[in-house]
């Protein structure tokens, strides 16, 4: 089992750029497949992106491609997504989430473990 905390939140004015990481504890991050998804106030959660557990794949929503990187650390045990060029339309809570040894999937419900959140606003 592991366990998720997000961080790196906060303000941040449209343009701008944000780096979230998700700390593991329990089992190194490279046994999981790793997923990011946000939250908006009145809408359901929604898939940002991954990285298989080899680390060789990674996935992106259209939303966000080509403005959003995930990298992982093996030696911190830490997943980050890097936010760049936020648009308000990003503003959201942030979770990072895990499922063993599988590949990237892009709905919720195929992920066990999850981190608290952390919320992201980018003001216009």
């Amino acid at each position: 089992q592991v366990q998720l905390v997000e961080s790196g939140g906060g303000l941040v004015q449209a343009g701008g750029s944000l780096r979230l990481s998700c700390a593991a504890s329990g089992r190194t991050v490279s046994t999981y497949t790793m997923g990011w998804f946000r939250q908006a106030p009145g809408k359901e959660r929604e898939f940002v992106g991954g990285m298989s557990w080899s680390g060789v794949s990674t996935t992106y929503a259209d939303s966000v491609k080509g403005r959003f990187t995930i990298s992982r650390d093996n030696a911190k045990n830490t997943v980050s997504l890097q936010m760049n060029s936020l648009k308000p339309e990003d503003t959201a809570v942030y979770y990072c989430a895990a499922r063993v040894n599988m590949g990237v999937a892009t709905t919720s419900t195929a992920y066990a473990y999850w981190g608290q959140g952390t919320q992201v606003t980018v003001s216009s």
